[in-house]
């Protein structure tokens, strides 16, 4: 929420590639969209597949836009744009979070950035990939004074994903973080992603943003559109609400091929 709007910037594939586009909105209901802000580039490092899947933030009198930049097939890593008015960006040279060293639990990909500010600091949660086949999916978090210089914090992966055979809603991985601040408490939303790739969200709490405890209880979508998975969460929190928006699609599926669309509802 910014300037008296909420600004969306969500991501689209046009069948070939992601992209990031913005839309306004004065309540959060009804958006108007202003176009494409962001787009691979096959000539440089982020590799021509995806600059989609970002956090917004403003921060020092501009957008800092953190995003997920990659090839199809290769690692994934984590950029970060900025931008003045919102619509016009500006991207760094080079990757502001890498994926990790030989055997580690981030060593195929780094994605999904959420961050958010505290304590003089800025933190990003964001998901991980190993090497495995499938992949195993975990969230980590790292700080950063700047937004530009982040360092990893050691007790990672601070999320992990529900150990196999059990029928977990996240079974296939956890991921897609979103944190926010609640009755003195750090939250977070994930995305669960069971073995049948139905996607569901899952709730945790932490006093400190690192050793989180779950809430039992899911959040799955109850609308044709949304019937077979939610993900992707954004939370906003004023004094009267807590306002979340997310992707929805009606085909469990691990690609492209959801109907995605997005739709927002409240926490209580």
């Amino acid at each position: 929420f910014h300037n008296g709007e909420f600004w969306n910037f969500y991501s689209g594939f046009d069948g070939a590639a992601w992209y990031t586009g913005v839309a306004m909105s004065p309540d959060g209901v009804s958006w108007t969209r202003r176009g494409r802000v962001l787009a691979p580039d096959p000539n440089t490092w982020d590799r021509g597949y995806i600059a989609a899947n970002g956090s917004a933030l403003w921060h020092n009198g501009e957008f800092h836009y953190w995003y997920e930049a990659g090839d199809r097939d290769g690692a994934k890593r984590i950029g970060l744009a900025r931008s003045s008015d919102g619509l016009h960006f500006r991207k760094e040279s080079k990757p502001v979070l890498d994926v990790g060293p030989y055997r580690s639990w981030d060593e195929s990909a780094v994605a999904d950035p959420y961050v958010m500010e505290a304590g003089g600091w800025l933190y990003m949660y964001y998901l991980g990939q190993d090497r495995a086949v499938p992949p195993h999916q975990r969230i980590g978090v790292a700080r950063s004074p700047d937004g530009l210089s982040w360092e990893k914090l050691r007790s990672n992966p601070i999320v992990d994903m529900a150990p196999p055979g059990l029928g977990a809603m996240d079974e296939n991985g956890a991921g897609e973080p979103a944190v926010f601040v609640w009755r003195e408490h750090y939250w977070m939303l994930i995305t669960g992603r069971d073995v049948y790739e139905h996607r569901r969200l899952a709730a945790l709490w932490s006093n400190d943003g690192i050793h989180w405890t779950r809430q039992p209880r899911e959040f799955a979508g109850d609308q044709f559109w949304n019937r077979a998975v939610i993900c992707d969460p954004t939370v906003l929190v004023d004094a009267a609400s807590m306002r979340v928006w997310f992707g929805g699609g009606d085909v469990a599926r691990n690609d492209e091929g959801l109907h995605g669309q997005i739709g927002v509802g409240s926490l209580q």
